[in-house]
Formats: structure tokens, C-alpha cells, sequence
């Protein structure tokens, strides 16, 4: 099983590919700058780092990029985005909602709504 972990903020992006066969890191990397001057990705497959500059708008394309880093035929580690059984994300505040993690449904989209005061971004 194959896991993609994604932490975005206002304008970055964090991700790693896990497999967890034996919890193995396949890639990592980080889009930052989004929607600013200067944006760029940083990916990262067992030590060998490349970094690029791009322009990157919002945060659609962020994740369209790291997509195409994963499936790089020199720089990626998957064949097909179907390798990918499950996606990760961390939320800013689950209030007292959420201690743990939870599979998205429509109750807990409504439960992260009704926090959003608290981390609008």
C-alpha cells in the first residue's frame, strides 16, 4: 500500500510518498511560494534533490506538479497515480472534534466548517 501525505499551507506544500510495506519514504519534497514570485519544487528520492523553479499559482497546480514529479520517468517513483491506495492531510485545528485521524466524509467536512474561525486559511 502506497500512501501520499500532504500538508499544505497558505502557500506552500509539503508531501511524502510512503510505502508501507516496510514504511519506506519513496519520495519527499515541497512546493513553496505559491502564487508568489520565485515559486519552485523541491522533490527528493532516496538523497538525490532536485530543485526547479516554476510559476505556480494556486495550490491546484501545486499538486498537479508533485503529481508529475511522482510519475517523472527519471525522477519518480510511481508508474500510474493508481498506485496510490490512500491520501493523507493534515487539518490546522479539529477543535474538539478530532484527536485522532478519520476517513473524510460529509459529517466530518461539516465538523472542519465549523472550525474554520479557528484557521481560516
Amino acid at each position: 500500500m502506497k500512501i501520499l501525505v500532504l500538508n499544505s499551507g497558505s502557500s506552500s506544500l509539503k508531501y511524502q510518498l510512503f510505502d508501507m510495506k516496510d514504511e519506506s519514504v519513496l519520495c519527499k519534497g515541497l512546493v513553496d511560494r505559491i502564487g508568489l514570485d520565485g515559486s519552485y519544487i523541491k522533490h527528493n528520492t532516496n538523497g538525490n534533490e532536485v530543485v526547479k523553479e516554476y510559476k505556480i499559482e494556486n495550490h491546484s497546480s501545486a499538486i498537479r506538479l508533485v503529481l508529475n514529479f511522482l510519475l517523472d520517468k527519471d525522477l519518480g517513483v510511481i508508474q500510474s497515480v493508481d498506485e496510490i491506495d490512500a491520501i493523507g492531510h493534515r487539518v490546522v485545528h479539529g477543535g474538539e472534534y478530532f484527536s485522532d485521524s478519520v476517513i473524510v466524509n460529509q459529517e466530518v467536512k461539516s465538523a472542519i466548517k465549523a472550525c474554520f474561525d479557528l484557521a481560516p486559511l
